[in-house]
């Protein structure tokens, strides 16, 4: 996953305190700080437009990002705050935390099926459902899964796949505490449907 881990672009805000927050928001920026780690924390603004439009993709607050600042190193972040204004409901305000490569912190991760052609529930017409195609699992930020992998081979129709059925990495857990769902292989719609069918007609004879 780490080539995959979203770029956040951002400037270095000169000066900190209210003036100088509210004189980046008249020039169109969200002013924040970037803080953790071994450095200092730092007074950054990064354009509205883009924060917003990466607050409307989902899930912000439990993305890992590549923090760019021009001239400076990059550096992995996450957000834990997004202050909003209470009337608008628009942001005013973006902390983001400096992450160590043993940080432990919790990420969505994509969920990838194979062995599609040996599964026997497909093969007769079945229908894979994935109730979550991405889980929300606790992980390293220096060693962040790519994806976790199911194997659908000899599942058949009616079979139910849980969070126990993937091999997730050493050191990797899910946030939630039982047993959930991932995905089911359903009938095929069509077969529910005729039973529905004769079902109404019995009623009506």
């Amino acid at each position: 996953m780490a080539g995959e881990i979203p770029d956040l672009e951002v400037q270095v805000r000169a000066g900190t305190g209210k003036g100088a927050a509210r004189a980046a928001r008249r020039d169109g920026m969200v002013p924040g700080v970037v803080y953790g780690g071994e450095g200092e924390p730092q007074a950054i603004q990064i354009p509205f437009n883009v924060l917003l439009k990466r607050l409307k993709a989902g899930r912000f607050l439990s993305t890992l990002f590549n923090l760019k600042i021009e001239g400076q190193d990059d550096v992995r972040v996450i957000c834990r705050n997004v202050q909003r204004d209470v009337v608008k409901d628009l942001p005013t305000h973006v902390d983001f935390m400096r992450l160590r490569r043993a940080s432990k912190i919790n990420l969505f991760i994509h969920v990838e099926y194979i062995n599609h052609e040996q599964c026997t529930g497909l093969k007769r017409g079945g229908v894979l459902t994935e109730v979550r195609p991405e889980v929300e699992l606790v992980v390293t930020a220096g060693d962040i899964p790519e994806k976790i992998v199911i194997d659908l081979a000899g599942r058949k129709i009616g079979d139910t796949i849980h969070i126990s059925d993937a091999q997730l990495p050493e050191g990797v857990k899910p946030t939630i505490d039982r047993d959930f769902v991932i995905a089911n292989i359903q009938a095929p719609a069509g077969i529910g449907g005729a039973a529905d069918e004769e079902d109404e007609t019995a009623e009506e004879a």
